[in-house]
Order: C-alpha cells, then structure tokens, then sequence
C-alpha cells in the first residue's frame, strides 16, 4: 500500500474522531443527558424522558468504543503496523481498511472469527 492512501485513512480516521467527539459535546451541552423536573410530571413522561435518556447513553458508549478503535488505528498508522492483521500478520487489503479503517483482521481471519462465534 502506498502512502497517499494511508494519509486517505488517516484523514479519514481525524475526521470520524472529530465527528464523533462534536456529537458527544452537543448531547451534553444540549441538555439530551439532563433531566428538568417538569419532564417528570408523570409516569408517562418520566418512562419517555428515561427511555430517550437510556437510548442517548447507549449511542455515547457506542461511539467511545469507536472513538477507541479510531484511537488504536491512528497509533497502529504512527508505529507502522497498520494494515496487517492480527491474527495472521498478513496484509489487511486496501479496499477493506477504506470501508472500514478500523479494521484490525483480514477477511479471512474475521470470518473464522465470526464462524467460530457462531458455533459459540
């Protein structure tokens, strides 16, 4: 792989990381983890407030583990392993790192994974 598409990545990596740290701000500055007392009259708007809060939450903790895995790929750029898989060393492959740059196994090596979850 030739450097230009790992400075594609890497741009790409900085751009979902700057994304998903806008949209954390904006849920905790937009009062969407705060509760007023009046959206609590009743058990009605106290369920809704608290399913809409509970469902804000699990989007938050999707995204730190995402923001994680960013984190990991832009280290594995600067130490210059990214791009070769995990479990067996091997090339990832570019097409696969530009659709999913997080990706730290070859094809190969996450369908095994995958089978042998299933079989789980």
């Amino acid at each position: 792989m030739d450097n230009i598409s790992f400075e594609q990545i890497r741009q790409e990596l900085l751009r979902q990381r700057a994304d998903i740290l806008n949209e954390a701000e904006k849920a905790v500055e937009g009062g969407d983890l705060n509760v007023m007392p009046a959206e609590m009259a009743d058990t009605v708007d106290r369920s809704a407030v608290e399913t809409d809060r509970n469902f804000t939450l699990r989007l938050l903790d999707r995204d730190r583990k995402l923001l994680k895995k960013i984190d990991d790929a832009l280290d594995r750029l600067e130490d210059d392993t990214f791009g070769l898989c995990d479990e067996c060393g091997e090339p990832i492959g570019l097409k696969r790192l530009l659709a999913r740059p997080v990706a730290t196994m070859c094809i190969a090596c996450k369908e095994t994974q995958e089978r042998q979850e299933k079989q789980s």
